[in-house]
């Protein structure tokens, strides 16, 4: 499995590329404001195709350039249908900070050609890849995160240590998690999705996050104090204010 992964655009969201190898299909997960040129930069770089768009939720800073790359690749785009509409009005989804910074700018947003809606424990079989999809709202109302195996195109393990990478967008950081303050977002919601479906991941699980540096189930499990005061059963009522 070959993962390329850059921050773009103000926000410093992070956008993905995964596939089996250089010279093949691939999928990109989040990409974001400014991130259609990173994108070509990869697939020009490595030889790729671009299938695949997954969005882990309708946020303007993970879908800006949606609708730009699945149309420069004739590649499908991938959303859970509660955040579907954000694709082409994502001011329903904006801070009153981000939508200020906005104004005055002339913007346009659609829906790419062809959309597809991700259901929970779907599994998705995409450029040679799979996906496992968990629902977990919170942040949004249709937030997902995607688990792959990582593995080769033989499904043999590329490292002991790791099982798979999981693209888990603004639900968990290292170190913190995704804000619910905005639109769509329910704190009680968050902590449901951390207990349902983080915390009985394995250790071993890759976190490829939305925002910050990469980190691990353990290592968040171990260290992040959400997850800890879930754990603990204490006051897990705390509102982060990360992006």
């Amino acid at each position: 499995m070959f993962i390329a992964g850059f921050p773009a655009g103000p926000w410093g969201t992070n956008c993905y590329v995964a596939a089996t190898g250089p010279g093949a299909e691939c999928v990109v997960i989040d990409p974001g404001k400014d991130a259609a040129d990173g994108v070509a930069e990869v697939v020009r770089e490595h030889r790729l195709k671009p299938v695949a768009v997954l969005v882990t939720h309708g946020h303007v800073d993970h879908m800006w350039c949606v609708a730009p790359v699945a149309g420069t690749y004739d590649a499908t785009a991938w959303i859970h249908p509660a955040d579907r509409h954000l694709l082409a009005d994502p001011m329903q989804g904006m801070s009153r900070e981000t939508t200020s910074m906005l104004l005055g700018g002339n913007y346009a947003w659609a829906e790419p050609d062809d959309v597809r809606e991700l259901g929970d424990a779907q599994m998705l079989e995409l450029a040679g890849l799979r996906f496992v999809v968990d629902h977990t709202p919170g942040h949004t109302e249709g937030s997902v995160t995607f688990r792959s195996p990582y593995t080769d195109a033989a499904g043999t393990r590329l490292q002991d240590e790791i099982s798979e990478v999981m693209f888990s967008g603004d639900l968990l950081f290292a170190g913190s998690i995704g804000r619910t303050d905005l639109p769509g977002g329910d704190h009680a919601t968050m902590l449901r999705s951390l207990t349902d479906k983080v915390l009985p991941l394995a250790d071993d699980i890759v976190v490829l996050p939305g925002h910050g540096e990469q980190t691990s189930i353990g290592r968040e499990r171990a260290t992040n104090p959400y997850l800890l005061d879930l754990l603990d059963h204490g006051d897990a009522g705390r509102v982060t204010r990360g992006l």
